[in-house]
C-alpha cells in the first residue's frame, strides 16, 4: 500500500530561533513540546502533513528506550555535524504491519514503537496525542526514515493551526541529495510502497499519495534550486521541502519586505540553507 508524506524533521541547535525564522517566512508555528527522551519540538501544520522543528534540549535524558535509540540519539549525532532536514516520515494506517513489511524487505530498523504525550487545543484545553512508529534504514543515507500512525488524529489535526500568513496550503514534495540517486531506488520503493519510480534527467522521483520524493545529484540540485547542496560525505541528505502557495510572487514580496534573501527560480521562491538552519524551503505555485 502506497504511503504519503506525513511529516519532516528539521533538526536545529536553537529551537526558538529556528521557529522565529519560520514565522518570518509567514508560517504559523506551535508552542514548544517536550519529549521524555530529551528532544523538544515546535510544529508547523498543514492538512495531513507537518514540519517538526526539533532540537535535543536535554541530552542527559537520553536513555536505552527505543525512542532515545532510534530518534533522540541520531538527532544528537546529526547536530554534531550539521543542522538541517534529518527525518522523513510517511503516513501509516498500521505501523505494526509496516514494520513487518520492512523486515521482509530488509530495511527495518525497529519493531513498531508507540508513544503518547499531552497536547493542547488552541484554547489551551489539554488532549492526549498518540503515535505508533515503524523505523526503516537506508544504509546509504544520513537521514532517518519511519512511518507514523496517529492514534488520536482528531486531537492532533486542527484547521486553526493550518492557516498561514503566506497562504501555504500543503506539501508538494521533499528532495534528497545523493551521489548516485539510483542507489536509493530499492529502499524508497519498499519504504513508500510505490513500485513505479520515475527516472529523470535529475535523478529519480517517487510520486506518493501526498507529495513527491525527488533524489538528485548535488549538481542537479544546485542547478534546480540555485542554492548550495548539503554535505553528503556521510551519506545522502534530505535537503529541501517544497510547499504549495497560491501566489509565489506575493511570498517573494513578503520576504523582500522582511529583508530575507530569496532566490526566484522557474516560478518558485527558495529560501536557502544559510538562512533556514541547513534546510532549503521552496515556495511553489500549487
Amino acid at each position: 500500500m502506497a504511503r504519503g508524506l506525513d511529516h519532516i524533521v528539521h533538526t536545529v541547535r536553537d529551537l526558538d530561533a529556528a521557529a522565529a525564522r519560520y514565522q518570518e517566512l509567514g508560517f504559523q508555528v506551535g508552542a514548544r513540546n517536550r519529549h521524555p527522551w530529551g528532544t523538544h519540538n515546535r510544529l508547523v501544520q498543514f492538512p495531513g502533513f507537518f514540519i517538526e522543528i526539533l532540537t535535543v534540549a536535554e541530552p542527559e535524558r537520553l536513555g536505552a528506550d527505543d525512542l532515545s535509540r532510534l530518534f533522540g540519539a541520531p538527532n544528537r549525532a546529526f547536530l554534531v555535524r550539521h543542522e538541517g532536514l534529518w527525518g522523513l516520515l510517511l503516513e501509516s494506517r498500521d505501523a505494526v504491519a509496516d514494520a513487518a513489511r520492512f523486515r521482509e524487505a530488509g530495511i527495518a530498523a525497529s519493531d513498531a514503537v508507540r508513544f503518547e504525550r499531552e497536547g493542547k487545543r488552541p484554547d489551551g484545553t489539554p488532549v492526549r496525542l498518540g503515535f505508533t512508529l515503524a523505523f526503516a534504514r537506508d544504509a546509504a543515507a544520513e537521514a532517518g526514515f519511519a512511518t507514523c500512525a496517529q492514534l488520536a488524529p482528531d486531537n492532533f489535526w486542527n484547521p486553526a493551526f493550518q492557516a498561514h500568513h503566506n497562504a501555504a496550503s500543503g506539501v508538494m514534495g521533499v528532495v534528497l541529495v545523493a551521489d548516485n540517486p539510483s542507489d536509493h531506488h530499492v529502499f524508497l520503493s519498499a519504504f513508500t510502497g510505490e513500485r513505479e519510480l520515475l527516472a529523470t534527467s535529475n535523478g529519480i522521483t517517487v510520486a506518493t499519495p501526498r507529495g513527491t520524493i525527488d533524489v538528485m545529484t548535488p549538481a542537479a540540485y544546485a542547478g534546480h534550486f540555485a542554492v548550495a547542496p548539503p554535505d553528503i560525505r556521510e551519506g545522502a541528505r534530505l535537503a529541501a521541502l517544497i510547499v504549495a502557495v497560491p501566489d509565489a510572487g506575493a511570498v517573494a514580496a513578503r520576504l523582500d519586505q522582511a529583508k530575507i534573501a530569496a532566490v526566484n527560480r522557474m516560478g518558485r521562491v527558495i529560501v536557502g540553507p544559510d538562512i533556514m538552519a541547513g534546510a532549503a524551503i521552496v515556495f511553489a505555485p500549487g
